[in-house]
Parts: C-alpha cells; structure tokens; sequence
C-alpha cells in the first residue's frame, strides 16, 4: 500500500492505521471500530480508507454502507468515486446505490442501502453478507436504539430482546442485528455516542456510568477499536468551521389549550411571555411554538437572510462577480422549519424577498411530500443555486455542503444530537470560499433556555451517557405545552398561537468542548467512471439502451422489415434479453450494459427474433399485453381517427403477428 496521504486528518490516519494492523494481522482480534467524529468532520471519507486498505489485503472482498436515509446514498457513491482520493489512497473501488433488488453489486465492490431498505428485505441483505467476507459500515448508528435495557455482557455487546418495540427505529435494529453478527469487520460511524431518548445504542459496548442510572460507552471493550474527534480537535485541524450563533430574543402570545367542546372565542389569552427566561417553565415551549408560527419567525428569518445577501455580495466584489452572478462559493442559506405548513409558509416569505422572484432559480423546497425533494437537495449540494434551501428534517444529517454558510434555526427541537447535527450543516469547510480565516458558520435561533442549554451541554459533556428510563408513575394530564401535538385528538384542542415580535439580537461564539478520548492508540476490481457514481452511469445506460431499441422498432417498421404490430418493442426487448443470456437490463452490471449497448451498435434485433419461438415465458407476457394497444400503435390510430377498443377489452391487431408473437 502507498503512504498515508499528508492531507489525512487525525481521525482518518488513525483508522488507516487501525485497518493496516488488521490486514497485517497484528492488531489483536479487533472485529468492530467505533469511530465518534464530530459532525462536519469527514466521516464519509472512513468507509473509503477502510475498503481500500482491506480489500488490497484479501480480509474482506465486499463493502456494505448502510446510511438513514436515501438522500445519503449518492453522497456514499461520491466518496468512493472522488477522483482525488482516488488518486492519493491508490484505489480503483466503486459501490452502487443499491435498492431491494438480486445482486446490489453488479460486479462491483460493494453496495449503499438505508436502513429502512434493510427492515424491509432482511434475508437479501444478510444472504449478501453472508455470501462474501463483508466489510458492514453502519453511518449514524445511533439512530439504532439496543433492542433490550443495556447491560453490560461478557462479549461488551447486547442482544435482541423477546419484546423489541413496533417503532420504526427498533425494527431497524432488529434487522441490522444478524448482519453486526456475521459481518467479517464492522465500521461504525456517528457525531454523536448519545441518542435523544437516553436509550443505549445497538451493538456499543457499554459499562455503568458514574452516574445513577446510567451506562456509558466502554472505550477499553475487548475487540474494540475506538477513534474519537471532537470539535476542539477538527478546529485545531481547520477541519470545521468556528460557530457563531445569532440568538434572538421575543415575546408571544397565545390563546390557552382547553379540552372538549368549547367556543374558541371563551379561551383566554396567555403573555405576552419572553422566549428568553432564565430557566425552562411551562410556558417556554408554547411561546416557542408560538414564536415559529408568527411574526417572530419572518423577523430571524430576515436576518438570516440579509446575513446569507451580505456575504454573497462580499464574496461577489472579491471575486470581480457580477451582481446577482452565480459561482461557487459564495455562501448559501439554509432554512430548517418546524413543519412543513410551516415551510411552505417560509418559502412564500422568502420567495417575496428574492431578486428574481419569477425564476425559481434560487430557492428551492426539499421536504417528504414533495415529489422532487431529493433532486432539490441534489441541486443544493452541487450547483450554484439555489441559494437557499427550505426543509423540515431531510437535510438536517449528513447533507453535505460545504457552501452552507448560514442556518436559520425555525425549530423547535432541541435534542443535543439533532440540534449538533443541524448547527454541523453549516460547519464544512467551503474550498471555494475563500481563506479559512475568513470562513465562519451562522447559525440563528430563538434565545429560549432549552438551546441555551444545549450550547452549555456541547461546551462542557462529552455525551456518551445512555440512561435507564424512570420507573413509570400514574398518568396525568398532559403538560400545556404538548397538548398542539394532539391538537384535533379526541376533544383535544391545542394552544392557538396569536402573535409574536422579536426583541433583541446578541451573537454568542460557541467555544471548543472536550476533547474525545481515543482507545487503544497502539492500534491507532470496478472502477467509476468521470460522469458521475455507478447507479447515475447505471441509469443513463439503461436510458440509452431503451432509447436504442425504440429506435431500431420505429425504423424497422418504416422500411417494412418486419410486419406493423401491437408489442413490437416488447418483442424487441424480449429478443434482446436472449441474446444477452436471458438477463434483463435492471439486473446487469456496467460492463453488461456497455456491452449490450455495443451489440446494439452493430446488429440488428429483427435478425434474432426467432430466439422467440416456441418461447413460453415470451408468449404468456406477449398475450397479456395483447390487452392494450402500444404506445406506436395508440399514436397510429389516433392520427387516422379510428376509435379505441371499448371496454377495456382485447385490442386488434392491425396485422397477422409475426410468427412467434402469440
């Protein structure tokens, strides 16, 4: 193997070095790295230098990358495909995007799947990393909580208990488990070793914390291997980005909740009350509710605004661009919204504010109900506009853009590992933007105590700490400020927010937290072409190949080749499939499809259409299809005016089939 790259940061040399001890087998039965990277730091690049070293050196000869949601799979893609480290770790390895479907591979040295795809088909994916030394990369693994109350166990991991939950996340742990335990070598990533419900993450081994009631992570576990980056780390690296928080401070008001039939009109106003109190009460989260929903939220949203236009035109004038021009690296706006009324509310807000407001150019939407989310979050990530980009949770973890510059926070979640993930959105180095020293992340957000505490929680813990539920107390009536989240249940009727104004703005610059320790220092045949990752070349082949044999149907037909009918281009295709040892276009590797595409070039299917005959699987799709006319034929009919078939009944064929057709 080459030498390590000198561009490796900390966390990434020491998992090289981790992976080269394994391959030399000296490194003592490790079989599982944790590696708690910072969010922003660069833990995309782990799977990249872990495969390389470990595939070379025959322990493993597949790759599994399993990330929580799909936008995350094409950016898993890229990192394999980057030309760059392609050419500083020497490695010419390519993984697909795979969905549940035979051979995610396609020759290739591995595949990306999310959990969800994982819960859904777990025998395909377990029969895949069973049939190969697998290298099991899990990204994010604390969104998989363990499957039973942590207890530590004689091998530091955990099983699955009788009784896992029905929530979504424990039925994506059921389905990981058997594929932890047959991995070859299990590469776990997370910013954060603390999930949001106090829960223990699945497969971590965990000792008891020094505190009651809790278990922490055991960094000496036998078989570990851990690698910690902390923020203090990465910025002393110039990894990520100082941070730099606007908190603006309001006051809201709000009509009270109130249960059962009642006129809106009996219900009594509350406030106004200040978001900024001192401590928690009851009514910080119905003001903040309030605050999101009102004018409070459109006067920081300006801000953020305002501050994203500045430094774009900054970076404008230093760069001799034109007003309005579009180039990369001049900052861009991200908008994370508490709901996706609200969203859309915010983008007709912000549309208003754009210079073109008619052109949709710069601003997009990327929320679950929108069917071109992830093509907005593509777009965000690797254009120059849009600009900014309004969404409620899809791009919260793991986007990675680097030209994100300010966050407006318009939520009202405030979990340390979620608000970590949203503030690291904003962290990543821009490499065209400029000097480091003149880079740095905004971040806006309501001055309430809840994110107070959470900056004083990053600042001071190290969050590791998994805690053991209360013990369960006799039902009472819900907190006021949970009731808008049953609001419309059962009588139930939740706070109305009136109205909100913003008081203050101060800026607060988050301060370095405490570095991560890092265990056991002393262990401290594809290839992916120039346009683009495997599934997107996959894609544009099948396109190519489909678009090939259109075309030899419509020019056969033309020169009388062969004889006008229903299901030509399904006789077509069919006839293609046998050429190419009966295996259809979705199933085919790279090399298949441009193979295929080169036969297409230099032959023609109508001189192998008797590959079909006598064929029963070709004659039994050919016979249902005979039900409704082709796309061609529908078109031909059409232009002479003849009428369709009624009733849904068998069409006509025009002429005698060809032989072998039926």
């Amino acid at each position: 193997m080459p030498p390590l790259p000198r561009s490796l940061r900390t966390h990434q040399r020491a998992v090289a070095n981790i992976v080269a001890a394994i391959a030399a087998g000296g490194a003592g039965g490790v079989g599982d790295i944790l590696a708690a990277v910072t969010p922003g730091g660069g833990k995309s690049l782990l799977p990249v230098i872990a495969a390389a070293r470990l595939v070379a050196a025959g322990v493993v000869e597949r790759v599994c990358w399993v990330v929580p949601r799909d936008s995350l799979r094409l950016q898993a893609e890229e990192a394999f495909a980057d030309p760059s480290w392609r050419e500083a770790l020497d490695h010419r390895l390519a993984v697909r995007a795979a969905d549940n479907e035979p051979d995610p591979c396609r020759g290739l040295a591995g595949y990306v799947t999310t959990y969800q795809a994982v819960a859904a088909a777990p025998g395909l994916h377990l029969a895949e990393c069973r049939r190969r030394p697998t290298l099991l990369v899990v990204d994010e693994m604390h969104h998989l909580p363990a499957l039973r109350a942590c207890a530590p166990t004689p091998d530091g991991a955990e099983g699955a208990a009788d009784d896992a939950g029905a929530d979504e996340a424990a039925a994506w742990s059921t389905a990981l488990l058997p594929l932890l335990a047959c991995a070859r070598l299990r590469l776990l990533l997370s910013g954060t070793l603390e999930r949001a419900d106090g829960r223990p993450i699945l497969w971590l081994p965990y000792r008891r914390g020094s505190k009651a009631r809790t278990h922490e992570v055991d960094l000496e576990a036998p078989g570990w291997a851990v690698v910690g980056y902390s923020r203090a780390q990465a910025l002393a690296e110039r990894a990520v980005l100082p941070v730099t928080f606007g908190a603006l401070d309001g006051e809201a008001r709000w009509l009270e909740p109130e249960t059962g039939a009642g006129a809106e009109g009996d219900r009594a106003p509350v406030g106004p009350h200040r978001l900024s109190a001192a401590h928690p009460t009851e009514t910080t989260r119905p003001a903040l509710f309030t605050a999101l929903r009102t004018g409070f939220a459109e006067t920081l949203l300006r801000r953020a605004f305002e501050a994203t236009r500045g430094l774009r035109a900054r970076r404008r004038a230093q760069r001799d661009i034109e007003p309005g021009g579009a180039a990369p690296g001049l900052g861009k706006l991200l908008v994370v919204a508490p709901d996706q009324a609200c969203a859309r509310r915010y983008l007709d807000v912000l549309r208003a504010w754009m210079p073109r407001a008619g052109d949709g150019r710069g601003l997009r939407l990327a929320v679950s109900d929108e069917r071109d989310a992830h093509e907005a979050l593509a777009a965000f990530r690797l254009t120059p506009e849009p600009s900014v980009l309004v969404t409620v949770a899809m791009a919260y973890e793991g986007l990675d853009a680097p030209e994100v510059a300010v966050v407006a926070a318009l939520t009202h979640v405030r979990s340390r590992p979620w608000l970590e993930q949203m503030v690291a959105r904003a962290t990543r180095v821009d490499p065209h933007g400029g000097a480091y020293e003149g880079q740095r992340a905004l971040v806006f957000h309501p001055d309430d105590p809840l994110f107070a505490r959470f900056r004083w929680r990053v600042e001071t813990e190290q969050g590791t700490l998994a805690r053991q539920p209360a013990p369960a107390k006799r039902p009472q009536a819900l907190p006021a400020w949970l009731r808008e989240q049953i609001a419309g249940r059962e009588g139930e009727r939740g706070i109305v927010p009136l109205e909100s104004n913003a008081l203050g703005l101060r800026y607060v610059t988050l301060r370095p937290g405490p570095a991560f320790a890092r265990a056991r220092p002393e262990r401290e045949e594809a290839r992916a072409g120039p346009d683009g990752p495997p599934s997107v070349l996959e894609r544009r082949l099948r396109a190519r190949l489909a678009e090939m044999v259109a075309a030899q149907v419509v020019e056969d037909e033309a020169g009388l080749r062969v004889p006008r009918g229903v299901g030509l281009y399904h006789r077509y295709n069919a006839a293609l499939k046998r050429v190419l040892g009966d295996k259809g276009r979705a199933r085919m590797t790279l090399d298949e499809l441009e193979a295929a595409l080169a036969w297409l070039e230099r032959n023609r299917l109508a001189d192998h259409l008797h590959l079909l005959d006598g064929d029963a699987r070709y004659a039994w799709t050919a016979r249902r299809r005979a039900g409704k006319p082709s796309l061609l034929e529908q078109a031909r009919r059409h232009g002479r005016a003849e009428a369709a078939p009624a009733g849904g009944g068998r069409g006509q064929r025009s002429r005698p089939a060809p032989e072998g057709d039926a």
